[in-house]
């Protein structure tokens, strides 16, 4: 299991260059308008979005487990306790094919609990929001 923290950068070369530098790590996946890191040391994936537009700079927070088991108990236990907002099944998102539960905290900040089951999807799917589809709907604003 390791954390995730999602952040919109203005420009994506400079914030790989800079996060690259401060945790002495490569990107895991680099694609246009998108790149993340899967750091060891701590455990985290760094997840960074091009989104100049965007009005804040933290876009999500999330949990990354490697089991689907767990994205499901995670998922029974924020509906048990009424925190749970939406599942997502095998879906497309951040160039990857995943499976994940939301929850929206009372100030508003989005949490996900996910696992990825493909690392590699193909299609077109994969193409980031642009920043102006980031901003008329920042829920589809990479919800990943």
């Amino acid at each position: 299991m390791r954390l995730q923290l999602a952040l919109n950068v203005r420009d994506i070369d400079e914030a790989v260059d800079y996060y690259g530098k401060l945790f002495d790590a490569s990107p895991h996946k680099r694609r246009p308008g998108y790149a993340n890191f899967a750091i060891d040391k701590p455990p985290l994936k760094l997840v960074l979005m091009e989104n100049p537009a965007a009005a804040d700079r933290l876009n999500h927070l999330g949990v990354e487990v490697f089991d689907d088991a767990l994205v499901r108990a995670a998922g029974d236990r924020l509906e048990a306790a009424e925190i749970l907002t939406e599942v997502e099944e095998e879906t497309v998102c951040c160039h990857a094919t995943q499976t994940k539960v939301w929850s929206r905290e009372p100030q508003g900040l989005r949490w996900e609990w996910y696992t990825v089951t493909d690392d590699t999807p193909d299609g077109e799917a994969l193409i980031a929001p642009t920043a102006a589809e980031c901003e008329t709907e920042p829920e589809a604003c990479c919800a990943c």
